[in-house]
């Protein structure tokens, strides 16, 4: 039998924090976030429901790097958090320098058919959770002319090009590089 949750995507929200919500013996298990569009509530992973309450305040900017999953049964849409992040409102701070690295995924039939959209996921996955995200430009690829290796991707950190890494090995040369 099969789980009745299907992933959609990741996804990286931008919002206020509002409160928590489904508090039992002190754990919030749902964080209410507010949006352009409306108001959200996104499950926390069960090792952040104990510390989050100490250190969030309602009001503030938070990034949410996350998943969006449907039930398949209802159709109904749920959003589980990874990571959350305070952000800083100064507004000196607002404008981002541009990313000093690039991961260009292939993502041309061959690559795909070979886990190339796995290989994009589980990237995001693991630059979100040690928050290298917002540092890296992830670009869509055609064909690397490399099929006989898929799926293909390529790390550039200014001028080299690394080829041929697990996403681990990828955020940890963007660790070493960015900081």
């Amino acid at each position: 039998m099969g789980d009745k949750y299907l992933k959609l995507s990741e996804l990286n929200l931008e919002g206020q924090f509002l409160g928590f919500a489904g508090i039992k013996s002190g754990k919030a298990k749902y964080l209410q976030l507010a949006i352009a569009s409306g108001n959200l509530h996104i499950k926390l992973p069960k090792e952040l429901r104990s510390t989050l309450p100490c250190s969030l305040i309602p009001g503030e900017q938070i990034l949410i790097c996350g998943v969006t999953k449907v039930n398949t049964h209802t159709g109904k849409i749920k959003i589980k958090a990874h990571q959350i992040t305070q952000l800083n409102t100064c507004p000196n701070q607002e404008l981002s320098p541009p990313p000093q690295a690039k991961i260009m995924v292939c993502q041309k039939s061959g690559c795909v058919k070979r886990g190339g959209k796995g290989l994009l996921s589980e990237i995001e996955k693991t630059l979100c959770d040690r928050g290298l995200l917002d540092k890296v430009k992830i670009e869509h690829t055609d064909c690397q002319k490399r099929c006989s290796s898929a799926p293909n991707c390529v790390l550039q950190l200014g001028k080299k090009k690394y080829k041929k890494l697990h996403p681990e090995a990828i955020a940890s040369l963007l660790e070493n590089h960015l900081t």
